[in-house]
């Protein structure tokens, strides 16, 4: 066996010459070897690894692989030691026939990094079969006349070897007669002709039977034998002659049968049944069988279909013989003309069923394409559609790379189906076409999605626990576990209750519930910030902001300011018996802590000693006399009233006021005044009065403003600071109607007294009782209801 390496200039496609250098590590080199054939499976052909200078264990961590043309497994390789065996036995014969040399090429495919070798095997022939005659017997009419030195053409015997190991000579018995003589034909196969050296006579020996036997150039050689039996026949002196010697036709190989290929003419000087010609076919290895010839006229005719891949070309000889047994030869050479009658074939060697997203340049597969015919039938030009991210690179003939052109997006489209197209050259033209599926894998590359940045959500308060708030949603372009999401809550971005104590999240849905029952006085509305993350590595996250908006439920009756209902001794009202009707005697003062209509108040009057006399204004609180007092009417009065929000359903609370009629301040139990000049003490006080209570009233609207302002201040500056903010309610929680609705600004209260002592009137301003009246801390019960005495030392109650 001997081993050769050869440098062959690489056929490259010059669009592509500097980008294959850099993909692919193809080799330049040819590696030849040569083994005789008829060698049994398992036989050591070379070690691939010392050829290719790689070490051992290089095969196997790289991939290594034969490929043959069309994946017909001739070589194994052994990986681990690098050496190349027989995986059959080869028989030369059935592989390349009469084709010499017989080379088998393949290649030598390496992955990671991409490298291939061309190479080929030299199967050279072994004399494993005998000459064979196609006929056991060959006669032959001889004229008795015919003269010493004549010579006959004998038929040649098929050997299926090549070289030396065809046949190489020919003898004949032992006889008086002929001999045989051996000449080579232009291919270089043998043929005999036979030799007569002595004349014949018929009356002597009327017919002769030889061993005509071929040998082969064999060691040892092998030989093959055929019956010459030679008829004497009568005198014929003139035999057949052909116009040509050498006739040349061409036939498509896609004739059909029958078709005439060429007309042979053979003439014959010779009368009557010595100048009758037949013509006949001189049989000669296989080249003889796909024609036929008519013996009368002489046609070559196609009598089965041709390829010309297998056989380009026939030789043949014609005889003619005429009817003394005379013959003479042509010689016959028919082309068979190439028709693209094999479309492209093409081999996947290697392919990457799945690309990661994102990865550079990459190679995806690697094919070969061939064509069993010739010339333009045979060039192919190989193609995939242009909108797809691919190129197709060549590394030498007929070897080409699928890498990808550009990083893919498995988002973009996670799944392609690449067309290969091999279209020859030939006319018709005739492809091929081959699909490859290549799936992009997923990275984690894209974050989790929220559909909206902020989400709001309203419930109720007083809500049972557990009780589902409301969703949030968040979607993930990746795939799999990189889309996979899970909700968590953050701390929210304002001051305030942890989000974590009032609100839950399932992990898995995003489905929000609320841990306990809200309470909308307490906490009208809270935000907080829901992430959601993929589980993705590294993992990727997103977040949004969740606005509560808790709703305002009337769960809180009204609260009686003024009258106090828990002072120690009731609160009495002065009315002077002299009043006219619309007279002011009180007003009611109560507070709300829900909020929107569930705060709005109404008053009105339940009982009264006398309910004709009196008056209450339903929005806001004021008792007023109906009609004028007289002298029947009772000093003592006590009205009960109910005051009522507007809820859902309405809740209500009651208070009891006190009414003393008195005369003018200056009745029998005060004492009389002591001089006329004093008289005018009444309108003074009377005076001081209103003064006082101008006073009180500027003050209760000067705190009324002041409390507008800072809350319209902390509106601006809620809103100036952005978000998911909602609209105020309609009433302020910490605002008291100081209108019609009959609340007043919590502020203060004032508190008179008449003495009589010394017979003066006095109006005392005290400090406010109530100090602090927001809806979040229950009001201590009031104590120091205003109380009147008059000049006798008595309370009015």
């Amino acid at each position: 066996m001997e081993t050769a390496l050869a440098k062959t200039p690489g056929r490259r496609q010059v669009a592509f010459l500097a980008l294959l250098l850099l993909v692919c590590g193809c080799s330049c080199e040819t590696i030849r070897y040569s083994i005789p054939e008829e060698m049994e499976s398992g036989y050591f052909v070379a070690n691939l690894a010392k050829d290719l200078g790689l070490r051992v264990g290089e095969l196997a961590s790289r991939s290594a692989r034969i490929h043959h043309k069309g994946n017909k497994q001739l070589l194994q390789l052994d990986v681990e030691t690098g050496n190349l065996l027989l995986y059959e036995k080869l028989d030369r014969e059935v592989l390349c026939g009469v084709t010499e040399p017989c080379l088998l090429h393949f290649q030598v495919l390496l992955e990671d990094p991409v490298e291939i070798f061309q190479a080929y095997l030299h199967l050279t022939d072994v004399n494993d079969h005998s000459p064979k005659f196609l006929e056991r017997e060959m006669l032959l009419k001889i004229p008795e006349s015919t003269q010493p030195g004549s010579v006959f053409p004998l038929k040649t015997a098929q050997d299926l070897d090549i070289g030396s190991n065809r046949v190489q000579n020919y003898t004949i018995s032992p006889n008086l007669h002929f001999h045989v003589a051996t000449h080579n034909r232009g291919d270089g196969r043998k043929y005999p002709e036979l030799v007569l050296d002595k004349a014949l006579d018929r009356e002597a020996q009327a017919e002769l039977s030889l061993t005509l036997t071929a040998l082969d150039g064999g060691a040892p050689p092998r030989s093959g034998a055929s019956t010459v039996r030679i008829e004497v026949v009568d005198s014929n002196d003139n035999a057949p002659e052909f116009t040509q010697s050498l006739y040349e036709a061409q036939v498509p190989e896609d004739s059909p049968l029958d078709a005439l290929v060429v007309t042979v003419d053979a003439r014959d000087l010779d009368a009557g049944v010595y100048g009758s010609v037949s013509y006949a076919l001189f049989q000669g290895d296989e080249v003889s069988q796909p024609f036929v010839i008519d013996e009368m006229t002489g046609e070559i005719r196609l009598k089965r279909v041709l390829d010309f891949e297998a056989t380009p070309y026939y030789n043949m000889e014609i005889v003619a013989t005429d009817g003394g047994g005379l013959s003479g030869k042509c010689t016959v050479a028919i082309q068979v003309l190439d028709v693209n009658d094999n479309a492209p074939e093409l081999t996947v060697s290697s392919l990457k069923a799945s690309i990661p997203e994102n990865s550079p340049e990459t190679v995806v597969a690697i094919f070969s394409v061939s064509d069993a015919d010739s010339g333009d039938n045979g060039k192919m030009i190989c193609s995939i559609p242009n909108h797809l991210p691919f190129l197709l690179k060549s590394t030498f003939e007929n070897f080409y790379t699928l890498v990808t052109e550009r990083p893919l997006d498995r988002e973009e489209r996670e799944e392609y189906h690449i067309t290969i197209t091999v279209t020859d050259a030939g006319s018709p033209r005739l492809r091929t076409q081959h699909t490859l599926a290549v799936r992009v894998a997923d990275e984690n590359d894209n974050a989790p999605e929220f559909t909206q940045a902020c989400y709001t959500l309203r419930v109720r308060e007083n809500n049972s626990p557990a009780l589902a708030l409301g969703s949030v949603r968040a979607t993930d372009r990746d795939a799999g576990s990189n889309a996979q999401l899970s909700y968590s809550l953050l701390a929210g971005p304002q001051p305030g209750p942890d989000a974590a104590a009032l609100v839950s999240i399932d992990a898995d849905s995003g489905q929000l519930f609320a841990l306990r029952p809200l309470d909308y006085e307490a906490l009208p509305a809270f935000e907080l910030r829901v992430r959601a993350a993929d589980r993705g590595a590294p993992p990727r996250s997103s977040q949004a902001r969740v606005r509560v908006q808790v709703l305002d439920a009337n769960d809180h009756a009204p609260r009686v300011l003024y009258p106090p209902q828990n002072a120690s001794a009731p609160c009495t009202e002065l009315l002077p018996r002299a009043a006219e009707p619309g007279y002011l005697v009180s007003k009611v003062v109560a507070v709300d802590r829900d909020s929107g209509q569930n705060a709005w108040l109404s008053f009105r009057l339940l009982q009264a000693t006398e309910p004709g006399l009196w008056g209450v204004a339903p929005h806001n609180g004021e008792v007023r006399t109906a009609r004028p007092l007289s002298e029947r009417d009772a000093p003592r009065h006590r009205l009960l009233l109910l005051v009522q929000d507007h809820g859902e359903p309405p809740r209500s609370a009651s208070v009891a006021l006190h009414v003393l009629l008195v005369d003018g301040f200056s009745q029998a139990h005060l004492p009389p005044p002591a001089a006329p000049p004093e008289r005018a003490q009444p309108d003074r006080l009377a005076a001081s009065l209103l003064v006082a209570l101008a006073a009180l009233a500027a003050l209760g609207l000067a705190a009324l403003l002041l409390f507008v302002a800072g809350r319209l201040c902390r509106r601006r500056g809620a809103r100036s600071r952005g978000g998911c903010a909602l609209p105020d309610p309609p009433f302020p929680a910490r605002l008291l109607d100081a209108g019609p609705a009959g609340t007043l600004a919590r502020g203060g209260r004032h508190q008179g007294a008449l003495r009589g002592a010394t017979g003066a009137t006095e109006v005392n301003s005290l400090k406010p009782i109530f100090p602090n009246l927001s809806p979040q801390i229950p009001g201590n019960e009031i104590e120091g209801a205003p109380s009147f005495r008059n000049s006798l030392g008595f309370n009015s109650q």
